[in-house]
């Protein structure tokens, strides 16, 4: 398993390939559509992350010192961001998560090519999974 620093690496240089971001916002569909199935029965009131416009769903484990996350959301981008969300997250220790500072979502320019209701939701997305860690800190 890579690093958290070669994970948060790794996304930026896969967004340094395209210099558009419709080619940006493509690849984050297509980490959407690659999701493992989310599962009906986990698509529950509180699983749901507040202060996302579309519905996106997440579920947390947490076994040998790891949390596991898997997610889903009604809409394909959003769906996209917490794809890249999760493979950047998925496995780590909450000590590693509660002190990262997402600041490569910033570093590939997510942010601020973002609709603002979207940016919102990523910001959610980012807290919930922060506050998620926390339990386990």
């Amino acid at each position: 398993m890579k690093t958290l620093e070669e994970a948060k690496l790794a996304v930026i240089d896969e967004f340094s390939m395209f210099d558009e971001w419709l080619d940006k916002y493509e690849y984050l569909i297509d980490l959407g559509k690659n999701m493992d199935a989310f599962p009906e029965e986990l698509k529950t009131e509180d699983r749901l992350i507040k202060g996302c416009q579309s519905r996106v769903w997440l579920d947390t484990s947490f076994s040998d010192g790891r949390l596991h996350f898997k997610a889903d959301s009604d809409a394909i981008i959003t769906k996209g961001i917490i794809s890249l969300l999760i493979s950047v997250y998925d496995g780590r220790t909450p000590a590693e998560i509660v002190s990262d500072d997402f600041s490569f979502v910033e570093t590939v320019g997510l942010k601020d090519n973002l609709s603002p209701t979207r940016a919102n939701g990523l910001a959610s997305m980012i807290s919930t999974i922060k506050a998620e860690a926390e339990k386990y800190v």
